[in-house]
Parts: C-alpha cells; sequence; structure tokens
C-alpha cells in the first residue's frame, strides 16, 4: 500500500518514511504544499499524512483541494497545532484522524491501520477468487483455509490484482503501487514477483495477457 507524506520538518519525516517502510509500506514524501497536490493528481494513494503548517500550500488547502474533488483518501493531520479549537477545525474541514506532534511511531502506525481499515470495510473486509482469501489489514493470505507466506511486495501484487479480478493491471500500475518514488526498479522485478506468486499460490491463477499486463485467470 501507498503512502503519502507531506511534512516540511525534514528530520521526522525521515523517522515516519523509515518507520512506515519497516511497516510494509511505500512511501512518498514531500515537504512543499504544492509538491502534494501534484503528487495526488499523479498517483493513486491508499492514506495521506498531512502536516498543516506546509510552505507553498496549507494542509488546509490540500485538504480542502482533495474533498472538493470528492476523494475519499482517508487523511490523517499531523501537526504541531494541539488547542481543541484546532482539533475540531480539522476533522470538520474533513480530515479522517488528528494526531499532534510530538506522537509514537507506535501510534501512527495504528492510526494508519485504522483508516485503511475503515476504507477497506466500505468495500468489503476480505477479498476473495477461486480459493484464495486476502485479508488486507493483517496482510494474511489463504488458500484452501491454509495460510500462504508472501513476502510484501508479493502480497501487494496479489492484492492489487484481486481487488478487481476481471480487470487487466498493466506492469506500470504494478510498480506504481510497489515502488515510492527514487527506489530502484530492476527491468524484471515484476516478472520476478509473479513468477514467484505462482509457485506459491499455483501456476494457473494468475494469467497473463501478453502486452498488456496480468489478471486473476477467469477460467479456473
Amino acid at each position: 500500500m501507498r503512502i503519502l507524506l507531506a511534512e516540511d520538518d525534514h528530520s521526522q519525516a525521515e523517522s515516519i518514511k523509515t518507520w512506515l517502510e519497516m511497516d510494509g509500506y511505500s512511501v512518498d514524501w514531500v515537504d512543499r504544499g504544492d509538491y502534494a497536490i501534484h503528487a495526488i493528481e499523479q498517483h493513486q494513494y491508499d492514506c495521506i499524512l498531512l502536516d498543516r503548517g506546509l510552505p507553498q500550500a496549507t494542509g488546509d488547502d490540500i485538504l480542502k483541494t482533495i474533498r472538493t474533488r470528492q476523494q475519499g483518501i482517508p487523511v490523517i493531520f499531523i501537526t504541531a497545532r494541539d488547542s481543541i479549537h484546532d482539533r475540531v477545525e480539522g476533522l470538520d474541514l474533513g480530515a479522517n484522524d488528528y494526531l499532534v506532534k510530538p506522537f509514537s511511531l507506535e501510534e501512527l502506525s495504528a492510526r494508519v491501520r485504522t483508516q485503511l481499515r475503515l476504507q477497506q470495510s466500505s468495500v468489503g473486509q476480505y477479498l476473495s477468487f477461486a480459493n484464495l482469501q486476502l485479508d488486507p489489514q493483517a496482510k494474511v493470505v489463504q488458500q484452501n483455509g491454509q495460510v500462504i507466506h508472501l513476502t510484501a511486495k508479493e502480497f501487494q501484487i496479489l492484492y492489487k490484482l484481486m481487488q478487481k479480478p476481471e480487470h487487466i493491471v498493466t506492469r506500470e500500475q504494478l510498480e506504481e503501487s510497489l515502488y515510492a518514488w527514487g527506489e530502484e526498479i530492476e527491468s524484471n522485478a515484476i516478472e520476478v514477483f509473479i513468477y514467484q506468486l505462482r509457485k506459491k499460490i499455483g501456476a494457473d491463477l494468475i494469467k497473463t495477457v501478453r502486452g498488456l499486463g496480468y489478471r486473476m485467470n477467469q477460467d479456473t
């Protein structure tokens, strides 16, 4: 899952980014509000962590832009503004949660998980296809009732494919969901992950659509 972190305190941003990546998320970091708006326009995120005091465009401005476009992305304000008025104002603007600095990274992870869980529950908690069941929050995949052990990137690919199993997912879309900015992507990385997935869940469940990408095999 991919997270946008908009924070102009570089030291704190590095800590948050490293922590969330250890949790298995891909994290894009920007330190200006206008960069955040551009990132949201260009990429699909599962959650946004937003400082209210960003330069060039404030967190409030960014949140208003998101909600005006009726985007249901979970947004968590991370801010030093700690008065009751500030909290109420932030939530009324459309933030899903409000976390006051300084905060523990463990609590931040819990808040992110909560928002992702709420988001997923609106479309169904589990994804199922053939004999597979995937729990996005617990990051668990079962096949015929047995847990299949996947790496974080293998899990993310399967999650992307199972979200809309009848749709083709391109290689570029898979790379987008797996890698944050600046991460080195080997030319055959997706093919390798698909190969490893097929070894674990069965070769017939993921279909290669030549020249287009991959989808779950509807003929199984």
